[in-house]
């Protein structure tokens, strides 16, 4: 391995942590816009509600992505199925001060509410759809020229 090859490897990591740290960006605007005016725009409850839990899986794949960035596309899914379910999992669990935090912006964004499997489904769908755009070419940096 010469010299260039690990200066090579040091900047497409560092272009996939980039590129993965502005998707997680515009996942979460994507998130809070169908959240916040999603029934504005005559949207059903069901795209509302599920879009948003499946876009937050999505976030969770990008967000293992760059803080396991040696794993299989597999195992990096499995890992962010593990955390999503977990949160979701969590939710069962009840304390004065975490239902209060709950009721915040930010808990409910962070922890949800209430319990539901069809957010788990939302959150499978939204991790395989991380794990596919990942390995779609526009996600990798281009190495030379094509030819």
């Amino acid at each position: 391995m010469t010299g260039a090859s690990i200066d090579d490897d040091k900047g497409e990591r560092r272009f996939l942590v980039i590129a993965r740290a502005g998707l997680c960006l515009a996942i979460i605007v994507c998130g809070l816009a169908l959240r916040g005016w999603g029934f504005g725009l005559g949207l059903p409850a069901f795209v509302v509600k599920y879009g948003g839990s499946m876009l937050w899986g999505t976030m969770v794949f990008f967000l293992v992505a760059m803080a396991a960035s040696h794993l299989s596309r597999p195992g990096i899914a499995a890992i962010a199925a593990v955390l999503a379910v977990g949160v979701e999992l969590f939710r069962l669990v009840h304390f004065p001060w975490l239902d209060a935090f709950r009721l915040t912006l930010p808990g409910a964004l962070l922890l949800g509410r209430i319990f539901s499997v069809w957010n788990m489904v939302a959150y499978g769908v939204g991790i395989g759809l991380g794990g596919d755009a990942r390995s779609s070419r526009h996600f990798r940096p281009h190495r030379g020229s094509a030819g």
